[in-house]
């Protein structure tokens, strides 16, 4: 159900996102030397292929094969080098130990479905690799603008920080997210951890 209700949205004409990349992205991995990313979750791909033309060698993972379509069309047309893949988080094996940076941006389910998620990003980071994690905090629901209404599925930046126990947290923070035509700011839970 969650697949084809995703496939129907990401197949309106148009980007269903916006096609540039996710500024709290851009911030934290502006300083990192490019290498190898995964980007878990990637939708139509903007940050994939704004990483890609930057240097990095990455792999985009959506189950939405409505979105993958549209990341490459995106990737041949902005002539970037990025392999997409249509597959569930659920079931998606990262290759273990190979990614310098992993991302996870607004991807939300149950705190049990999450935690595989999270651990399958945790392993696939190289060592000194970072772990980027940016969803909607629960606190968005009440004080916020925009994201899901399910408390169930939105956290914390220190329950994301504690399920990763591995891993050395360099940033757990709430950040402020500025909305078009919206009377107050977005809460995102911003989690950035490193792997020894």
């Amino acid at each position: 159900m969650k697949r084809e209700r995703w496939n129907e949205r990401y197949s309106q004409p148009g980007l269903l996102w916006s096609a540039r990349p996710n500024r709290i992205l851009v911030a934290e991995v502006s300083d990192l030397e490019p290498g190898r990313a995964l980007d878990l979750a990637c939708g139509e791909g903007q940050n994939a292929v704004w990483l890609a033309e930057r240097g990095w060698k990455v792999v985009g993972v959506d189950f939405s094969d409505v979105a993958i379509a549209k990341g490459r069309e995106r990737a041949e047309r902005d002539d970037a080098e990025v392999e997409l893949v249509v597959a569930d988080l659920l079931d998606y094996e990262p290759e273990p130990d190979a990614f310098d940076l992993v991302l996870l941006l607004y991807f939300h389910l149950p705190p049990d479905e999450l935690r595989g998620v999270l651990a399958g990003a945790a392993t696939a980071l190289a060592p000194g690799g970072t772990l980027l994690v940016i969803g909607h905090d629960r606190s968005n629901i009440e004080h916020g603008v925009g994201g899901p209404t399910d408390p169930e599925i939105q956290y914390t930046p220190d329950e994301i920080a504690a399920e990763l126990p591995g891993l050395e947290i360099e940033k757990a923070e709430r950040v402020y997210r500025d909305v078009a035509d919206a009377d107050r700011p977005a809460i995102d839970a911003l989690v950035r951890m490193r792997r020894a």
